[in-house]
């Protein structure tokens, strides 16, 4: 919908506005770009998944497979990027109906959509999912606390 009169315009988020926005570092933080974004609503972010990855060393040497919570990591941490939350820090508060439906290896990309179900002043939550050429891999519904954030 990119372009069409009358519908909101979303937004590219390049890996240095992530940044500024998650506190995350490497080698936790896994996404490497926004494709699309409309505050509060709707986020569609990308994670490249390479071979080099940390945890591939242990899961699973000669079959490597992305570890499913390194999966629900990589949605919550987009799911996070639909709040306006000043200075506060969004972090995980729960995971609901969390189901895994195929493997993520090494050259995928994968492809991670949320959803905003709910926000209030201290909390938040999303329903996400995460797909690999078009098929669902991963889904759950992911609620967030606003907390104080820590001082530098």
């Amino acid at each position: 919908m990119r372009g069409m009169p009358g519908t909101p315009s979303p937004a590219l988020v390049t890996a240095s506005q992530i940044m500024k926005r998650l506190p995350h570092r490497y080698p936790f933080l896994l996404l490497d770009r926004v494709e699309e974004l409309v505050p509060g609503a709707r986020i569609v972010a990308i994670k490249n998944v390479t071979t080099n990855e940390p945890y591939f060393a242990g899961h699973f040497p000669g079959n490597p497979i992305m570890p499913g919570v390194m999966i629900i990591e990589a949605l919550a941490q987009a799911g996070g990027l639909l709040f306006d939350i000043g200075e506060r820090l969004c972090v995980l508060a729960r995971i609901d109906v969390a189901r895994f439906r195929g493997v993520v290896r090494p050259g995928d990309q994968l492809v991670l959509t949320a959803d905003n179900l709910a926000q209030l002043a201290s909390m938040g939550k999303v329903r996400a999912t995460a797909t690999v050429g078009g098929h669902t891999v991963a889904s759950a519904e992911i609620s967030y606390s606003f907390v104080a954030g820590a001082s530098s």
